[in-house]
């Protein structure tokens, strides 16, 4: 048995889904249509006629904690050729924050809580209990492997696994660019003609209306819903002094309708001040 397989089975038995992976970190095709790369390493792209596997061929979403499937074939071979063992952290309920440098690692250590954390070949891996949408290029040497995405297994690493928290739920979403009004102090509204536009009733009412109906009909990734409502409001109405208490409390009632606690929101809200400077 391959020093890989008996890792495999570790982690399996520990309820973690494992897959082999060969040489530059590319998992293994379970059929001819998927050798070498062929499909793209996209499970999610395979389409009938292109890959003769009855199950997801390959990649994250074929990676099991079953451990029959694991020493048949054609996990069997695999192994025997495999370079490394890869898990996908979604599955396991977890969240990995790939950092890859020392300027990364910097950035988490003033930004994020600490956590269980494994060291890679340049930078580290921090683990949050939790599990989230996984992306690539959040901000530089930063990546998130979660759910549709796989892992290196480098150890079990050292420290305290925390829960995942919302400033690594938020660094997916997209911010949005912020309105240029020139020098203006964020206590006191920009005028337009004598008057800010926004303290208009219509205007001012529409957008927030706009706000708590984004919210309400979030169906899913409520978490990242009310962040990116929470930078569109302050992106449009924080610089200028038109927010009001009464304004902000809606968008968190809406938010807590949603299952959002209040704590979530007073962190998603001030997340959301610090990515615009407001």
């Amino acid at each position: 048995m391959s020093e890989y397989l008996r890792t495999a089975l570790n982690l399996a038995t520990a309820g973690v889904p494992v897959l082999p992976l060969r040489a530059g970190k590319l998992p293994f095709g379970n059929c001819p249509a998927c050798t070498g790369s062929a499909c793209g390493d996209r499970p999610h792209m395979k389409r009938a006629g292109t890959c003769a596997c009855p199950a997801p061929c390959h990649g994250w979403a074929a990676a099991t904690a079953d451990t029959a499937v694991l020493t048949s074939l054609p996990w069997a071979g695999a192994w025997r050729e495999a370079r490394a063992v890869a898990y996908h952290p979604g599955g396991a309920g977890l969240t990995v924050v790939d950092l890859d440098n020392a300027d990364a690692i910097t950035w988490a250590r003033a930004h994020l809580p600490l956590t269980r954390t494994v060291a890679t070949t340049r930078g580290e891996h921090w683990i949050y209990l939790g599990a989230m949408r996984g992306a690539n290029n959040v901000r530089p040497g930063v990546d998130i492997k979660s759910l549709m995405g796989y892992a290196r297994w480098l150890g079990p690493g050292t420290g305290t696994m925390v829960d995942l928290p919302d400033v690594v739920r938020a660094l997916p979403v997209k911010e949005r660019p912020v309105p240029q009004h020139g020098p203006v102090s964020a206590s006191v509204p920009v005028s337009v003609g004598g008057v800010c536009r926004h303290r208009t009733p219509v205007y001012l009412e529409r957008g927030i209306s706009m706000a708590e109906h984004r919210i309400t009909d979030a169906r899913s990734a409520v978490h990242n819903t009310v962040y990116r409502v929470f930078l569109a409001v302050l992106s449009t109405h924080g610089r200028c002094g038109c927010l009001t208490d009464a304004h902000v409390a809606r968008l968190f009632t809406a938010a807590q309708a949603k299952g959002e606690s209040p704590r979530h929101c007073t962190i998603a809200w001030a997340n959301a001040r610090t990515a615009l400077g407001v």
